[in-house]
């Protein structure tokens, strides 16, 4: 027999952390079972902008807001567009007034598992499978052999997760849009004309169906998402094993492109392919007992409307609440927190195709220029 859990989260990313975290502030335990096997198994990576209306929602509902603005890196908000021949559209520097202001992955994953109590994570916990028992329990299965029962399982376990098949037939599909990850380590020494054309905050270069997505992050290093339109099987054809030979394959793609904007691949330390999937805008399921998902295992999405590590806090958040709201009722708790969420995550997928559609379009450029200085503020 496993050991039983009341809750049981899937996956120790932001939503099922904040999730934990806010059961824990409401008196109520969690389980939570992530693959990786320690805290420190490999870098977090990346700034995340924090939104006001959902991710910093979900740090208040956590108790962690004064935690969160300990850790933001000034100057983030910041924005710069430039084109393809390095000529910049559109600059904003962060004045501090900004409702998105940006952290590193890392330290906000930091903050919520130094808010929770010893044990909660279990490390090293890869799901193999999850199936239904009576009366709204689940097991869930293990690589190493070993098993779980729970009253309520979450699945907040990514993109390819392994508890939505008890739920929905939906898995993602591949957008039409590949990124190619780099970093320029030591950049302010080593790098320092990628650091001049970044800036201090979010940079982005679009043309021909094209471009750069980069921030410099607060360990020095610059970090590049190269984004091209192309066919599902194309990462496949570059041998990323022979980074010389994969530089040159990608930079191909940026014939006659600014040398300086070049050089955010040239100059490149790391290079990793990643293909972006998403489900189907409108993703839902029917309420079943005892389960349910929050994050990218509810709504994965392209990354281009910025909301996908808020939305899953709030998920998260969202979910705990409810749970603490309808103590001894877990299925209204559920059905609660899925009328909100299934709309809300709609609305944003629409916006994160439709922004996709926008960048990598004809007049990806133009466009985004014009949001950035005559719409109501793309940031």
């Amino acid at each position: 027999m496993g050991t039983h859990h009341p809750i049981a989260i899937i996956g120790g990313g932001l939503g099922g952390l904040t999730a934990a975290r806010v059961l824990y502030v409401n008196g109520i335990e969690a389980a939570v079972f992530e693959l990786e096997p320690s805290r420190e198994a490999r870098t977090q990576g990346g700034m995340l902008d924090i939104h006001e209306e959902n991710g910093q929602k979900a740090l208040h509902a956590a108790g962690l807001h004064d935690g969160f603005l300990k850790i933001i890196h000034e100057g983030g908000q910041a924005m710069r567009l430039l084109g393809p021949d390095g000529t910049v559209h559109v600059a904003e520097e962060d004045d501090g007034t900004g409702g998105r202001p940006e952290v590193d992955r890392g330290d906000l994953r930091d903050l919520l598992l130094d808010s929770l109590p010893d044990g909660t994570v279990h490390w090293g916990r890869k799901v193999t499978g999850a199936r239904a028992q009576e009366g709204g329990r689940h097991e869930v299965t293990f690589a190493d052999g070993s098993t779980i029962t729970t009253d309520l399982l979450i699945g907040a376990d990514g993109a390819w997760s392994r508890v939505r098949p008890l739920l929905s037939e939906a898995v993602p599909a591949y957008t039409g849009i590949s990124f190619v990850e780099t970093d320029l380590l030591e950049a302010e020494t080593r790098h320092p004309r990628s650091v001049a054309v970044v800036g201090s905050g979010f940079f982005i270069c679009l043309g021909g169906e094209r471009g750069f997505l980069a921030h410099k992050e607060t360990d020095g290093s610059v970090h590049v998402y190269t984004a091209l339109k192309a066919d599902e099987g194309w990462l496949d054809t570059v041998d990323f094993t022979d980074p010389p030979a994969a530089k040159q394959a990608v930079l191909a793609h940026f014939e006659g492109w600014d040398e300086t904007l070049r050089g955010l691949i040239a100059d490149a330390d790391t290079m990793t392919p990643r293909r972006i999937h998403a489900l189907p805008v409108g993703h839902r399921w029917d309420r079943a007992p005892g389960v349910t998902l929050l994050g990218d295992a509810a709504h994965v999405m392209s990354p281009f409307a910025g909301e996908g590590a808020n939305l899953a806090m709030l998920d998260g958040a969202e979910l705990a609440s409810a749970v603490a709201t309808h103590p001894g009722d877990t299925e209204a708790a559920l059905t609660a927190y899925e009328e909100a969420l299934f709309p809300r995550s709609e609305a944003s997928a629409a916006d994160s195709a439709q922004s996709l559609e926008t960048m990598f379009g004809p007049q990806g450029l133009e466009e985004m220029t014009a949001l950035f200085t005559t719409g109501p503020a793309a940031r």
